[in-house]
């Protein structure tokens, strides 16, 4: 279940047509069916009976693939992606919630190509939080023309999702933006085509030293200062501030109710009563 391929389910290069046309002949299976598939498949690990539960809802996942084909990545690509999602769907599937699997699996599916967006299209690499990549999918879905939004237009996307116009202004650039080769090499050996490239004009700041030196003092004052403000706060906050945002293998809220045995709504508390008297204290 782990691999596509283990289901038969990889895209060969320009066979997506002919993909596309074979998991349409696919019976869709009732839900009595499906629901018998899935015990099965619970109770026995029956893979044969996971495969069919796969295969009877691939068609749903090109449905919902053809939705992204406006990224400029490779819809087999998409696909692909979408399949991932859909095998870790019926993994954790539970027959007994009498739900449907295409309605429960849909979100599995969004959830895998969503990721393969962000970790493959340029723009997007430096949407790494959460409210980027709302920002970026939400916009991209509200930008319906090429011409750049209005002023009315951006305050009508910001208010709709809940962020400030200058966010909306910062991802239309980003996503209205072009690659740019930054030493490219053609046929053309133009001088003043040459130029325009970043290679041509762009300092490399890394050689010189007393900038080199200057960050590095920078860095180490900053991280002095924060550990002196952590210092000064006491052992339970400082020690839900540093599992939560400092730690390599960071705990989640529950995580830490467990170990404090109390709420995970207390733990947001003294979390957000330490970010507060952190900040007071780095300010200060």
């Amino acid at each position: 279940m782990s691999k596509t391929k283990e289901m038969g389910l990889t895209l060969r290069s320009g066979s997506l047509e002919s993909y596309v046309q074979s998991v349409g002949a696919i019976p869709v299976l009732s839900a009595e069916e499906e629901r018998r598939l899935a015990l099965r498949f619970r109770q026995e690990d029956d893979l044969g009976a996971a495969r069919q539960l796969v295969m009877s809802n691939l068609r749903f996942v090109v449905h919902i693939a053809r939705g992204y084909s406006g990224y400029g990545l490779s819809q087999a690509d998409l696909i692909q992606e979408g399949n991932i999602g859909l095998m870790k769907a019926v993994k954790r599937f539970d027959p007994d919630m009498n739900v449907r699997l295409v309605s429960y699996a849909v979100h599995w599916i969004r959830a895998e190509i969503h990721e393969f967006i962000l970790r493959n299209w340029r723009i997007v690499k430096v949407a790494t939080t959460k409210a980027q990549r709302k920002l970026f999918f939400n916009l991209r879905g509200a930008k319906k023309r090429l011409a750049w939004f209005g002023r009315e237009e951006v305050d009508a996307v910001a208010q709709d999702l809940g962020v400030r116009p200058e966010d909306v202004l910062e991802m239309e650039a980003r996503i209205s933006g072009y690659d740019t080769s930054f030493d490219p090499y053609g046929d053309r050996d133009e001088e003043s085509e040459r130029g325009l490239a970043p290679a041509a004009y762009l300092a490399d700041t890394r050689a010189d030293p007393t900038v080199q030196l200057e960050q590095s003092e920078w860095e180490s004052h900053n991280e002095e200062r924060l550990h002196q403000a952590l210092d000064g706060l006491d052992e339970r906050s400082r020690d839900i501030l540093q599992q939560r945002w400092l730690a390599d293998d960071k705990m989640t809220l529950q995580d830490l109710a467990d170990k404090y045995r109390v709420s995970a709504e207390r733990i947001r508390q003294l979390e957000k009563s330490a970010i507060r008297k952190l900040r007071s204290r780095l300010e200060a």
